[in-house]
């Protein structure tokens, strides 16, 4: 992706495309090249020149947001914007750079703007931007490498000197620090909830105070990482 971001709104309801577009102004990487009030408009121009970023509402007539999304050309990046918190599971097993919740506060719209500058500067990659990309990891069990898809995974668990990585068909033990695991997952999709947990947001079903329950099985929030973690859950 370029420094120049050509993005379109995507949403039947124009004074969300106004707003939308206000703040898009207001930043100099971005060009708005057309703000779109249904999902075959945007579809169309899709296929004839390069988006670089779709600004996405879920709800829509006739084709949903998520539909489009589902034939969205990989490097064409994704930031879905609704008023309905049920649909934010979908967006991030999506990959969506971001899941904003209207009414859009500026600032709040910022932050999703800075995420996608972080995944997209190829330049000074993290292994958690560069593997973003991919949308997998590879780690060592039994004498091979192993790949896996980070839509598979439920939850990592440490345990002393290696980790256990719970996916949704089986479990694989690697000889790894979770700290180190850590800096290989994309921070839009995992969250670090525990010193012995890190857990899939997008697999999560509920959540209190004290817990986040993932696949039936009760995972602790610790003290240190309470206010962190409910801040982000909240934001779903």
């Amino acid at each position: 992706m370029d420094t120049n971001i050509n993005c379109i709104i995507v949403d039947d309801e124009p004074m969300a495309r106004e707003i939308i577009a206000s703040y898009i102004q207001k930043i100099p990487q971005l060009t708005l090249i057309k703000s779109c009030s249904n999902a075959m408009e945007a579809f169309n121009l899709l296929n004839t020149q390069q988006i670089d970023l779709l600004f996405l509402d879920i709800n829509m007539p006739e084709v949903s947001g998520l539909s489009l999304a589902k034939s969205v050309n990989k490097k064409t990046k994704i930031i879905f914007t609704t008023a309905y918190r049920e649909y934010a599971v979908d967006g991030f097993n999506l990959q969506a750079v971001d899941y904003l919740l209207k009414p859009i506060a500026f600032d709040r719209f910022l932050q999703a703007i800075n995420k996608l500058f972080e995944i997209s500067n190829t330049k000074s990659n993290t292994p958690a931007q560069e593997n973003a990309l991919n949308n997998f990891i590879f780690v060592r069990a039994d004498r091979k490498m192993v790949k896996i898809n980070f839509e598979e995974i439920l939850y990592i668990e440490s345990l002393s000197d290696y980790i256990k990585i719970h996916t949704i068909n089986k479990t694989i033990t690697t000889r790894e620090s979770i700290s180190n695991i850590e800096t290989k997952l994309p921070s839009f999709s995992f969250l670090r909830s525990h010193r012995s947990y890190i857990v899939s947001i997008s697999k999560i079903t509920s959540f209190t105070n004290e817990y986040i329950e993932i696949n039936n099985k009760a995972l602790p929030i610790s003290r240190s990482y309470k206010e962190s973690v409910l801040q982000k859950l909240a934001e779903m």
